[in-house]
């Protein structure tokens, strides 16, 4: 078992983190549209070959029923 971070390893890994952060919102702002599309078109297309395809639609369904429940409760 490793011995607690100390407040200062603490911190020079939150800053790392945020460098990392920092480099991931710059590389997305300089992606294009474009590219960001063929992006989500190859995971929508993994969906089968990952076993994801019976698991989504399910959670479909449960955000279905409730967006249905939320409706009732609003409209009274």
């Amino acid at each position: 078992m490793q011995p607690p971070l100390t407040k200062a390893e603490a911190e020079a890994y939150r800053r790392r983190w945020q460098l990392v952060n920092d480099a991931e919102r710059e590389e997305l702002r300089h992606t294009s549209v474009e590219q960001k599309f063929r992006q989500l078109a190859v995971l929508m297309a993994s969906c089968d070959a990952l076993g994801w395809t019976e698991q989504l639609a399910q959670e479909e369904e449960d955000v279905r029923v409730l967006w249905i429940r939320l409706r009732k409760i609003y409209r009274g």
